[in-house]
């Protein structure tokens, strides 16, 4: 997956906005106000870390170690970061994009939850 495409991916889901917090990179993708994936252009290769569940997070790393990383400078646990030019193919990695999304809209009160299609 290109950084272009990752990127239009995060913005098309619901409620997304992105904004650049730490500078010109990493691009930072919320929706609710919370981070649900960082997308790294400038790094070699380039990179998204996203959200998961920590048993997600421990199964994708020994099923593609050299793609799926501990997440870069977050709790370990809960983020990894996925190399966009590794083994995994662009459906996959936006699988993991929506399944990050939906991750933090599920920890979200109701009232700041989007409403597909919006």
């Amino acid at each position: 997956m290109t950084p272009e495409n990752a990127s239009r991916h995060c913005l098309d889901l619901p409620g997304a906005t992105e904004d650049f917090p730490f500078g010109p990179q990493p691009a930072v993708y919320r929706v609710g106000g919370k981070i649900f994936a960082l997308l790294a252009e400038d790094a070699d290769p380039p990179r998204v870390s996203l959200k998961l569940p920590p048993e997600e997070v421990q199964a994708l790393q020994a099923q593609h170690p050299g793609t799926v990383l501990p997440g870069y400078h977050l709790n370990k646990r809960h983020w990894v970061t996925v190399l966009l030019e590794g083994e995994l193919g662009e459906e996959e990695i936006g699988d993991l994009i929506d399944e990050s999304h939906d991750v933090v809209v599920g920890t979200l009160p109701r009232r700041l939850r989007p409403v597909p299609g919006d």
